[in-house]
């Protein structure tokens, strides 16, 4: 595999970027990051995924944000990187760990084409809810149906952690600029400390939702892993689905499922964009 070897894959429109820490002769820090990210300068992406050895599962992984910033754990961005484990002869086995900075998760390759891992199973972890785990600067143990107003309106917030902080509104209608306006305010306010990545819902029956997202770090996106779970558990939260709900976003749907202790999974379906290896001129440029 050439030195600075790199492939750029999809999950429903949300993509990344995968390196193998071992493999590359630049050190990834903001300015890297950045570059690398950029549609014009770099290569583009929303995100790049870091392969690193494992202490505690069979990989380790680190998770950029196009900002510089790191993500504790991301749906897409697991998913994504396990299809580039698989793919990429990292592992043979269909069934195998990963370590990212929110905990362990389990990955399953439900289903390959032409020996490429095409729908994938990510067990995500609990949901969690306490105020101070999320965290959220609340002085109640659960931040549920809070009304905080934002440039005079009210928003009902739902706060929720699935190894990354969320805030959940539900609205009767998806409107784009309300995402795109109260998206990065709701980011950066105070009541979240680490920031927090926002999620407007639209509820449409027992097993069936629709999102827009404002991603921590990354503005709108398509789609999220992490954001479709945290949907799920606000839902199931106050009794609106079952054990399995279908989360529909602009990208395409994943399918999540929740049981009584708050274990979730996430199954959907990645797709390889492209490979290839840093030219010697954008190395140039990061150093």
């Amino acid at each position: 595999m050439q030195k600075n070897f790199f492939i750029k894959s999809h999950g429903l429109g949300n993509d990344y970027i995968v390196f193998d820490n071992s493999n590359i002769n630049f050190q990834i820090n903001e300015k890297a990051i950045k570059l690398i990210c950029d549609v014009h300068y770099g290569v583009g992406s929303d995100g790049i995924l870091l392969l690193i050895p494992g202490k505690k599962a069979d990989f380790g992984l680190r998770i950029y944000n196009p900002d510089g910033s790191e993500a504790e754990k991301s749906g897409n961005g697991l998913r994504i990187f396990c299809k580039f484990l698989y793919d990429y002869k990292y592992t043979k086995n269909k069934q195998f760990t990963v370590e990212t900075l929110g905990g362990v998760v389990k990955a399953t390759i439900d289903k390959e084409i032409n020996h490429k891992a095409s729908l994938i199973t990510i067990e995500m972890g609990k949901a969690i809810f306490k105020s101070t785990e999320i965290p959220v600067n609340y002085d109640k143990p659960e931040c549920l149906d809070y009304p905080l107003v934002i440039d005079g309106k009210k928003l009902f917030i739902n706060c929720v952690s699935v190894g990354n902080p969320h805030c959940v509104i539900l609205c009767n209608e998806l409107e784009m600029d309300e995402v795109l306006n109260y998206g990065p305010k709701l980011e950066v306010h105070p009541m979240f400390p680490n920031r927090i990545n926002v999620q407007f819902v639209k509820p449409i029956s027992k097993s069936e939702a629709e999102i827009l997202i404002w991603e921590r770090g990354a503005g709108y996106t398509l789609a999220s892993g992490s954001s479709s779970c945290a949907v799920a558990s606000i839902l199931r939260k106050k009794g609106l689905i079952g054990n399995e709900v279908n989360i529909k976003m602009p990208g395409g749907t994943l399918k999540i499922g929740i049981d009584d202790q708050w274990n979730l999974t996430l199954c959907g379906e990645v797709r390889q964009i492209a490979e290839g290896y840093l030219n010697s001129e954008l190395l140039e440029d990061i150093k």
